[in-house]
């Protein structure tokens, strides 16, 4: 199995709202029988497996919210410059909550639950994000003043070093049916201006015909190291030995969400998924939004939707989830993986605190989580078998840690994702390869359906091996086409100061709009 002591530079280093490298493991053994080799460039035509495909719901498209939410005034700022504002953090823990729910739908409740260190009063407010003409979110809603005070401090069991607090329900917030569904931040303000966050998302499954971007939860919380003390700390990863020094044996093989997210309480690579956020909503496409474990619950019908959209990085995934986005393609909906390393480990959701799905395992070892015959072992996907290595539904899969940014180099110009972009065959794209990186491997099966690659670009991974990224999209028997960026750097290029590229914008622009349909695609605004 592969070895996790090569995150021992990402471990709890992690930050909480930063584009990090490190998120992959080791490939697993090579398939390598009967699979056809491709020249760099070469659309690629594959046997197609029969199978029985469902039918996308012809539902009516519903109204598009998202230009007039994006129009409205946003009130408080998020993230407003203050002097005096102050982050908490995981030692002194001045304030740090979590909430009871990943995601919630109009008309339902979600609790927070909140430590403050030193009694005190404090203030919950909560936005939503979005473009806002550049503000990138509006408040919506504000607690009245609370009282802070200290709580137990959380527990770790000795046999999965799971890290589990058992805070009461501080405040309790009803969705009013009015909110646009979108992912929401909670921010926790002490009188003393310390500060944390928390994320959530706000469904709603009445829309049809529209994109739904799901936001990757459960790889928030396997890489979340709360808290990161030197002492408590661990996630999927690492954790800390009796010494204080960092240990990939120490590591937890299984995480929950009762707990805070570490530092700032904005998830690893939080960032990242907000610059798609920006970018979507700022072009006026008609996005809703759900999270990883809706997926695995079965509360996304992608049969309803034009479009799935995996923002950011993406990597640990439950049997379920694959099953739905596996049906998804079979049906005529679309897939796009806009980052890197994505579906790379399998994962089981388990109850926490007597409620369901508040646990994440995943040990990453055969040896000690054994396959059953009503389980799989939680290991990399690609080592349960060639046929289900990640390569067969996303068309690349992860092939190295990126040691320093590199171009992206372009190839099928003539493709129509790369239309209107002027781009080139050889052209360089500056610093778009970074993070890390997916490339197509012929050792494993290749997806169903017509692929092309279009980039072909070398790389050094931080081990000093040459590595190629490619960029994938592959168009399905259905019609449905797959999407996968191949480098966390694509979602930076739509939105990121410093990283904005127009070619990028408008090549995602004509992967959206070939998503939606000439019926829902509004054009790119980038």
């Amino acid at each position: 199995m592969p070895s996790v002591s090569r995150r021992a530079a990402i471990g709890l280093a992690a930050g909480a709202a930063g584009v990090l490298a490190g998120c992959g493991e080791s490939p697993g053994k090579p398939n390598g029988a009967g699979v056809p080799q491709q020249r760099t460039g070469e659309p690629v035509i594959a046997p197609p497996v029969p199978k029985p495909a469902p039918t996308r719901t012809e539902a009516p498209r519903t109204a598009n919210p998202i230009p007039a939410e994006n129009s409205r005034p946003v009130g408080k700022r998020w993230l407003a410059d203050d002097p005096g504002f102050r982050s908490a953090d995981d030692v002194q823990q001045q304030i740090a909550a979590y909430a009871s729910e990943t995601s919630v739908g109009h008309g339902e409740s979600i609790d927070f639950h909140v430590h403050v260190a030193d009694a005190e009063p404090y203030r919950i407010e909560v936005f939503r994000l979005g473009h806002y003409d550049g503000a990138g979110a509006r408040h919506m809603v504000s607690s009245p003043i609370l009282n802070g005070r200290p709580q137990p401090e959380a527990e770790r069991a000795v046999k999965t070093n799971i890290i589990t607090c058992d805070w009461p329900a501080a405040w309790t917030l009803k969705v009013p049916a009015g909110w646009v569904s979108g992912m929401y931040v909670a921010v926790f303000t002490t009188a003393s201006n310390h500060r944390s966050h928390t994320v959530f998302v706000v469904r709603d499954e009445r829309r049809s015909g529209n994109l739904c971007v799901v936001l990757p939860f459960s790889t928030y919380q396997a890489y979340n190291p709360w808290p990161r003390d030197g002492r408590l700390g661990r996630n999927l990863y690492q954790g800390y030995r009796l010494d204080g020094v960092l240990g990939n044996e120490e590591r937890s093989r299984k995480v929950s969400f009762d707990r805070p997210y570490s530092g700032s309480g904005l998830p690893y690579l939080f960032d990242t998924d907000y610059d798609l956020i920006q970018w979507a909503e700022r072009s006026g496409y008609d996005v809703t939004y759900a999270t990883s474990v809706d997926l695995h619950l079965g509360r996304v019908d992608p049969l309803r939707h034009a479009g799935l959209i995996f923002p950011g990085h993406d990597e640990y995934w439950s049997a379920q989830m694959r099953a739905v986005t596996e049906a998804a393609v079979a049906g005529g909906t679309s897939l796009a993986f806009l980052a890197a390393n994505n579906i790379y480990w399998n994962i089981r959701y388990e109850p926490g605190d007597g409620r369901p799905n508040r646990t994440i395992t995943c040990y990453k070892s055969s040896q000690e989580d054994p396959s059953t015959p009503t389980r799989r072992a939680t290991v990399t996907w690609r080592s349960l078998g060639p046929e289900d290595a990640e390569q067969r539904l996303l068309g690349v899969q992860y092939n190295g840690v990126v040691a320093k940014s590199a171009p992206l180099i372009v190839q099928q110009a003539d493709h129509w994702m790369w239309e209107g972009t002027g781009v080139r065959d050889g052209m360089s794209l500056r610093r778009l390869v970074g993070g890390e990186a997916d490339g197509r491997d012929a050792r494993f099966p290749f997806a169903d359906g017509v692929q092309t690659l279009l980039s072909a670009s070398p790389y050094t991974t931080t081990k000093g091996k040459p590595a190629v990224q490619n960029t994938s999209v592959y168009e399905a028997a259905s019609g449905a086409v797959v999407f996968c960026a191949g480098t966390f750097n694509w979602p930076l290029a739509l939105n990121r100061r410093g990283y904005r590229d127009s070619r990028i914008q408008r090549a995602t622009a004509n992967l959206v709009n070939r998503m939606l349909g000439p019926k829902g695609a509004p054009g790119s605004r980038a």
